[in-house]
């Protein structure tokens, strides 16, 4: 029987393969690491701390939420440095408290999140409220392709927020007004940096703490107050028809940052389980780190090393709560 020829290049790769699982394996945490700066900020320095602290060999892997979340249900994958709720309401439920294989901090960083235009835009055209979307002639300004409909960012593809800013956009009613646009937040904020420099008009959807709070100055429109009886959210990953029976006709109810980790650490390392348990992160410290690897091009292990060292009273409070 012939066996079929290898390619030098299939063959590397799939050693490649080898290498990475056995890495992975090989490691006593893993850490995910989210698509934002500051998670990914976030992420370094824990492995810092942690090498630092307890000895341990400590790896990353990226991963979207609900990748990491299943990992971490698996005990493949031990932390997820940033998670935010409301917005992963689903993932929290299903896994801290259907599950149990996961633990959340309960020291959570405050967080906005709504709709945003640079502040000379406010000021210049009256744009100040959520109402202001279902006015033709005020969003006239944001026709950026002068196809005759304006568009807005609303998050991008895969965030739970840009479900949810979808709904909200039918709820109010801009949905009938303006062209909702998905795409990836590096995209995003790069066109909101262009549209400073110029002074020309940005509008999307905005979160802080966010290095965009740093370096420029924006405005958050106004809305009425959260009343939870107007908020009815389903994901689209648990019904077809979602957008249709869900609502969201005022504002967020703010919203919290928790570090998440696997309660596998618990037994495996309680020490790290511990400190998990103690981490605190200021909000302000979250976007001056978005801030160094967004806009001043830090690579994140180099900041890693610096901010740990540079804040010892931090890490401190969280090795010895």
């Amino acid at each position: 029987m012939m066996m079929k020829s290898v390619s030098k290049t299939a063959l590397a790769t799939g050693v490649a393969a080898l290498a990475a699982v056995s890495s992975a394996q090989a490691a006593d945490l893993v850490l995910g690491v989210p698509n934002w700066p500051a998670a990914n900020a976030t992420a370094n320095i824990l492995k810092v701390v942690i090498e630092d602290n307890f000895g341990l060999d400590v790896e990353l892997q990226n991963g979207t939420n609900p990748i990491i979340f299943e990992a971490m249900d698996a005990g493949s994958m031990h932390l997820h440095p940033e998670v935010w709720m409301p917005n992963q309401q689903n993932l929290h439920d299903q896994y801290v408290q259907e599950n149990q294989s996961v633990v959340m901090n309960t020291n959570p960083v405050q967080a906005v999140q709504g709709m945003c235009v640079p502040t000379y835009i406010a000021e210049q055209y009256d744009i100040t409220s959520i109402e202001d979307l279902t006015d033709p002639e005020k969003m006239a300004i944001f026709d950026f392709d002068g196809n005759g409909t304006p568009e807005v960012w609303i998050g991008a593809p895969g965030w739970a927020s840009t479900a949810i800013e979808r709904i909200r956009a039918r709820s109010y009613g801009y949905d009938e007004v303006m062209d909702l646009q998905e795409y990836d937040g590096s995209v995003a904020w790069g066109a909101l940096g262009s549209a400073v420099a110029a002074e020309e008009p940005w509008i999307g959807f905005c979160y802080d703490p966010h290095f965009i709070f740093v370096a420029y100055d924006l405005t958050i429109l106004d809305e009425p107050e959260h009343d939870p009886d107007t908020w009815t959210i389903i994901q689209p990953t648990d019904d077809p028809a979602w957008l249709e029976k869900s609502e969201a006709s005022t504002a967020w109810n703010g919203a919290t940052l928790h570090l998440h980790y696997a309660a596998s650490v618990q037994d495996d390392f309680p020490e790290v389980a511990a400190m998990f348990d103690a981490y605190q992160m200021p909000s302000a410290a979250l976007s001056e780190m978005g801030y160094a690897l967004s806009v001043q091009g830090e690579d994140a292990a180099d900041f890693a090393r610096r901010w740990v060292d540079e804040n010892e009273d931090v890490v401190l409070g969280w090795l010895t709560n």
